[in-house]
């Protein structure tokens, strides 16, 4: 296992992998990973959200290895097809996994999504538009949010399905 730490304009993020790819990326207050600062994986991955942090890059293109249930893979394979500055909420992604009454399942599933920004997880609102959950902080999700409707509305793409409270 393999580990890079590098700061983002929402404080530090940790990358992990393993031999199949990124396992996990992960806020953090603050942390002694081993520098792997040499592995080409890890470097991708770092340069990638510089990328997004700017607003040049709107879809991550790594491999992933993120560990978890089927359930969980199947609520995270949901969650990376919501488009970039798009939202959805957990019954939609119930919805979408065929198992409507599986809406706090989802919830469960989403909080423990390990690949933070890249599965997009904070693009999941409850189903009254509010922000609920998220690991990384509701302050994050916010940010976020802004960041991906203000790069979306630059580059000309499309608006929000759902207005975000300044």
């Amino acid at each position: 296992m393999k580990q890079l730490q590098f700061s983002t304009p929402l404080g530090l993020l940790v990358v992990t992998s393993n031999t199949k790819g990124i396992e996990s990326i992960l806020f953090r207050d603050h942390t002694e990973a081993p520098d792997h600062s040499n592995d080409m994986l890890l470097l991708d991955c770092k340069a990638q959200f510089d990328a997004y942090f700017k607003g040049s890059l709107q879809q991550f293109d790594l491999p992933l290895a993120a560990i978890g249930t089927d359930f969980q893979q199947a609520v995270w394979q949901q969650l990376s097809q919501i488009p970039f500055a798009q939202l959805r909420s957990y019954s939609d992604i119930a919805h979408a996994l065929n198992n409507p009454k599986a809406v706090r399942a989802v919830g469960a599933a989403n909080g423990r999504n390990p690949l933070t920004i890249i599965v997009p997880c904070h693009r999941v609102i409850g189903a009254n538009g509010s922000l609920t959950g998220y690991a990384g902080g509701l302050e994050r999700k916010d940010w976020l949010l802004k960041h991906e409707q203000n790069t979306a509305q630059a580059l000309g793409l499309f608006q929000l399905e759902a207005s975000i409270a300044p």
